[in-house]
């Protein structure tokens, strides 16, 4: 049976939306910015508010988090919103008001009440803690400006990964061969990469765990665990054995179990804790314990 050529596509002199085209997300995705609604955030008690969902950037800043207080710094003490984009609660006024680029996670210091400091990007906000509490990232030289490179290397390689391959292999209305095809490439050299490096250190920027590895694992390690758009066979990424030891070391961390819980939503309900405020919800609130009996 021969498969029928797709209509090729000429695009007008101006774009216009159409607010129905774009896949599963179709109905959050807009080419506007601002707030469509006025919600007010929340706030707890704790020093640090983060409002977040756990996608691959939600991870991140839970996982940091509690490898903080997993050292023993109280300050790093949060309470984590959840914020169900899909439902588009990152377009209130409040979350709007933290990010104005409308998108998760985002966090907000409340160390001093009178000035408290927004930050956002997963990026930005692991460097802010890391440099708050000076832990996870060197402070000088060689090692500093090499664990910087990494952590940027995530921010500007993992669009290709989730909005490029992610969105056209998983989410997209149809499948098409062409852009499958140009960004598993470029997932496949990227986990290479990262292959080639992890082949002669322990960790991304060396022979310490930082916040390289907090911003790179959510993603790559994931997909090199299978866990990432159900792609593990497509992209064989059983081949990047230095990329599966690496991911499998961090995912017995602790603090990264702990931190992959966090504003969970999906999965085994025992690893959903939608809003975490103290240590004790991880054995009280996970919706294990919440569903009702049967």
């Amino acid at each position: 049976m021969t498969t029928p050529t797709p209509t090729p596509y000429t695009p007008p002199a101006i774009w216009q939306w159409n607010p129905g085209n774009g896949g599963k997300f179709a109905s959050i995705n807009r080419p506007t910015a601002g707030a469509t609604h006025d919600t007010a955030l929340p706030r707890g008690r704790h020093p640090l508010q983060l409002y977040s969902l756990a996608t691959p950037n939600g991870v991140k800043v839970p996982v940091m988090l509690e490898e903080l207080l997993a050292l023993g710094f109280s300050g790093a003490e949060y309470d984590a919103w959840l914020v169900p984009i899909n439902n588009g609660a990152q377009f209130g006024s409040g979350f709007v008001a933290v990010n104005p680029n409308s998108k998760i996670p985002a966090l907000l210091d409340c160390s001093d009440a009178a000035q408290p400091v927004r930050v956002f990007e997963s990026g930005a906000i692991l460097l802010y803690l890391a440099e708050k509490f000076g832990a996870f990232v060197p402070t000088g030289g060689a090692a500093r400006a090499e664990c910087l490179s990494w952590l940027f290397w995530q921010m500007g390689s993992a669009p290709f990964l989730g909005g490029g391959f992610g969105h056209f292999y998983a989410y997209a209305p149809e499948k098409l061969q062409y852009p499958i095809d140009r960004y598993a490439m470029e997932v496949k050299r990227q986990m290479d990469v990262l292959d080639q490096q992890l082949a002669v250190r322990e960790y991304m920027a060396g022979g310490d765990y930082s916040v390289a590895d907090m911003a790179i694992w959510p993603w790559y390690g994931q997909l090199a665990l299978g866990k990432l758009y159900d792609a593990g066979e497509f992209l064989q990424v059983h081949e990047y054995t230095h990329v599966v030891r690496w991911a499998q070391q961090i995912a017995q961390r602790p603090a990264v179990q702990r931190g992959r819980k966090v504003n969970c939503v999906m999965g085994d309900p025992a690893d959903q804790l939608h809003e975490r405020h103290e240590a004790s919800d991880f054995d009280t609130q996970t919706q294990d314990k919440l569903a009702p009996k049967p």
